[in-house]
C-alpha cells in the first residue's frame, strides 16, 4: 500500500515550506509526491487538478492520500463531499495531518448503506462552512484596510517609474553624490525605479562595460558623528595625492618627501 502525498500552493510567490515541514514530521514512510503547478487557484475543482487526476490514476485501492491540511486540497463544502465519494469509491484512505479536520476519520461510511456517517458529514459541512466565513471576513478587511489607507492619501500597490521628465534630474543627482536610497525618497519611487535609471552609471555597469580602462571616479558622501567631523575640520592633515601608474593600481603618497606606496 503506497503513501501518497499531494501539495498545492495558490500564487506563484508562495511556496510548499510549511506543508513540506507538517508532512515531514508526520514521518510517512516511502511518500511518493504529487504537486500541482504554482498557482494552481483552489476555486478550481478538484478532480479538475492535472496533479491530482494523476494521484488517483496512480492509485490502487488500499493506498492513502496524505494532505498537510484539507483546504490545500478543498475549499468548499461540495468540493470535500465530492472527493470523499471518489475516495470511497476507489476504496483510497485520507489521512489530513494539520488543522481542524486532522482529528477525523473522513472516510468513516455506515457499515450497511455505505454513505459517509451524518456525523461526518456535519462535521465536514460546520467546518467547510468556517473556513469560508473566514476567507470572507479577511476579504472585508483587506478592503477596509485598503479603503482607509486611501483615504489618508496612500496608494497600494508597486511604487510607479521615474517619470521621463525626471530620468535627468536623477541622474544627475546621483553624480552628484546623491545615495540610490535618498533619491527613491525624494522621488517616491522604490530604489529598484532608481538604479534602473542610473543603470549604466553605476560602478559594476561601468568595470564591465570598460575592460581595463578605469571608471569613472564619483563623489562620495560620509555621514559621521558631529564630535568626529569637527576634529577632522579642525585637525592640520596633510592632503592626500592620488596619481595614476603604470602598475594596475594606483600609487599613493602623503607628501612629495614620501616614496609612492604600491608603486612597482
Amino acid at each position: 500500500m503506497a503513501n501518497l502525498i499531494y501539495k498545492r500552493v495558490s500564487t506563484d510567490q508562495q511556496s510548499t515550506a510549511r506543508q513540506n515541514l507538517v508532512l515531514d514530521e508526520a514521518g510517512i514512510e516511502d511518500p511518493i509526491p504529487f504537486e500541482e503547478e504554482s498557482g494552481t487557484s483552489s476555486r478550481l475543482h478538484p478532480l479538475q487538478r492535472s496533479k491530482f487526476g494523476e494521484l488517483l490514476n496512480y492509485a490502487r485501492p488500499g493506498d492513502t492520500v496524505h494532505i498537510s491540511e484539507m483546504f490545500r486540497l478543498v475549499r468548499g463544502t461540495q468540493h470535500i463531499l465530492d472527493v470523499l465519494d471518489v475516495l470511497h469509491r476507489d476504496r483510497l484512505a485520507l489521512r489530513i495531518h494539520d488543522g481542524a479536520f486532522s482529528a477525523m476519520d473522513l472516510t468513516a461510511r455506515h457499515p450497511r448503506t455505505g454513505e459517509l456517517l451524518s456525523t461526518v458529514k456535519f462535521m465536514v459541512q460546520t467546518l467547510a462552512a468556517a473556513g469560508e466565513l473566514q476567507r470572507e471576513l479577511q476579504r472585508e478587511l483587506t478592503y477596509d484596510g485598503l479603503r482607509a489607507a486611501e483615504a489618508k492619501g496612500s496608494k497600494g500597490g508597486r511604487r510607479p517609474a521615474i517619470p521621463a521628465g525626471k530620468t535627468d534630474a536623477v541622474r544627475t543627482a546621483y553624480l552628484g553624490g546623491r545615495s540610490v536610497a535618498a533619491l527613491a525618497r525624494e522621488h517616491d519611487v522604490s530604489r529598484g525605479a532608481v538604479r534602473t535609471a542610473v543603470a549604466d552609471l553605476m560602478p559594476e555597469h561601468t568595470a564591465a562595460g570598460h575592460e581595463g580602462t578605469p571608471a569613472t571616479e564619483l563623489p562620495v558622501t560620509l555621514d559621521m558623528p558631529g564630535k568626529v567631523a569637527d576634529f577632522l575640520r579642525a585637525a592640520e592633515l596633510e592632503p592626500a595625492a592620488r596619481s595614476p601608474s603604470s602598475s594596475s593600481r594606483p600609487a599613493i603618497w602623503r607628501s612629495s618627501s614620501e616614496a609612492p606606496q604600491g608603486a612597482g
